[in-house]
């Protein structure tokens, strides 16, 4: 693939949030809605006429139009997440299976789980995606951590993959962290005793950073492993920062067309950039507001609060990575309060680490890093770290 044909192709968090306002004249025409809005609330109510009564009925009727539509898109997306090659044909080493979670808000979440078929297993690693894409992708690393009997599981956050809600729409990544504790409470549940991780790339890494500064969900953890994690996101220009909580309050699910017009190859493999943006279940359209102000908000408040970080992690990052900042996992490394924790930086590497020409070595780093712990908690000591 040419890096002409390569430049097309967007991924999810980028260390620039695309101009959602490419002139002020569209700042003037919000700002003016906004007024007008107000001056509604403001005037006298009246009893709705006849034409108003009518206007209401269509309105509910579109709102309901509109849920049938996300309502069928869900169950589509659900069906092509049931097809998604799990990794393994006819291999007897692993068995593997799909689910349904409800969430802490009562959505239902997709997942999937792998296991070693024999084997004493070591511990669990749970697999939080990256913005935009689905839990499906990460099949051959789960294959290459069951070959290293360790059990998998990978959630698809709301909005994503098979689960529920707007394809590509996060109301709050709040919710995803709550999801996330939620999701790991049951895996220790099904499987009591066995050590857990959770894994998190790019905006899931944010994510799972979140969800383990959390006194309860921190308790629950052998430690994390963060690929490429969002830390680091600034808008463009100040004025979208400025207005982003506005515009997420009234429009929240509005795509901005002009958004990811040139987009920025995640990995120097070309298959993988084709699987990726052809794959119907990974978001390749404009960001809704609502996403692209809470990936701001969750990073914002990370980088305030790294020095509270004391849960055992691993973080990696490619140094050529223009989605996001690999310093900013430099400063997580350096600043956080963590006894244990690592870093390893790839020379060159892009952001989708698993998808790497050297995925396979990666994820060795990662498996040796995560029986390193184990091996430290078995014996009752840390000082391997």
């Amino acid at each position: 693939m040419s890096r002409a044909e390569m430049e097309p192709l967007t991924s999810g968090a980028s260390n620039r949030i695309i101009p959602i306002l490419k002139t002020l004249r569209a700042f003037f025409i919000f700002a003016q809605s906004v007024i007008l809005s107000i001056l509604l609330l403001l005037l006298p109510r009246r009893r709705p006429s006849q034409s108003q009564s009518a206007e209401s009925t269509a309105e509910n009727s579109r709102r309901k139009s509109l849920w049938r539509r996300e309502e069928e898109d869900t169950l589509r997306r659900r069906a092509l997440a049931e097809g998604v090659h799990m990794g393994f044909d006819g291999d007897s080493v692993c068995k593997w299976s799909t689910s349904l979670f409800f969430g802490t808000r009562r959505h239902a979440l997709f997942y999937r789980s792998w296991f070693p078929v024999t084997g004493e297993l070591k511990g669990i690693l749970i697999i939080i995606h990256g913005l935009n894409e689905h839990s499906g992708r990460y099949a051959q690393f789960a294959k290459q951590l069951t070959t290293c009997n360790f059990g998998v599981y990978a959630m698809d956050w709301i909005g994503h993959g098979g689960s529920d809600g707007l394809h590509g729409y996060v109301p709050s990544l709040d919710h995803v962290v709550a999801d996330t504790g939620a999701f790991l409470e049951k895996v220790r549940t099904d499987n009591p005793g066995t050590p857990c991780f959770l894994f998190g790339h790019s905006t899931g890494g944010a994510v799972v950073l979140k969800a383990a500064s959390i006194p309860h969900i921190e308790e629950m953890l052998a430690g994390i492993v963060l690929t490429s994690p969002a830390l680091r996101v600034k808008p463009a220009h100040p004025i979208v920062g400025a207005v982003a909580p506005i515009f997420s309050v009234v429009v929240p699910k509005f795509q901005f067309k002009g958004a990811n017009k040139r987009g920025i190859p995640v990995s120097r493999d070309p298959a993988a950039l084709r699987a990726k943006y052809s794959d119907p279940l990974v978001y390749t359209g404009p960001i809704r507001v609502r996403t692209g102000h809470e990936i701001l908000r969750i990073s914002s408040y990370l980088m305030r609060n790294f020095k509270s970080i004391t849960v055992p992690f691993f973080v990696l990052h490619g140094t050529a990575d223009k989605v996001t900042d690999p310093l900013a996992s430099q400063d997580l490394y350096n600043e956080a309060a963590s006894k244990f924790k690592d870093i390893k930086l790839y020379d060159g590497f892009l952001h989708d680490l698993l998808f790497e020409p050297e995925r396979e070595e990666i994820a060795q780093d990662i498996i040796n890093w995560m029986q390193r712990k184990l091996v430290a908690i078995s014996i009752g000591s840390e000082s391997l770290w």
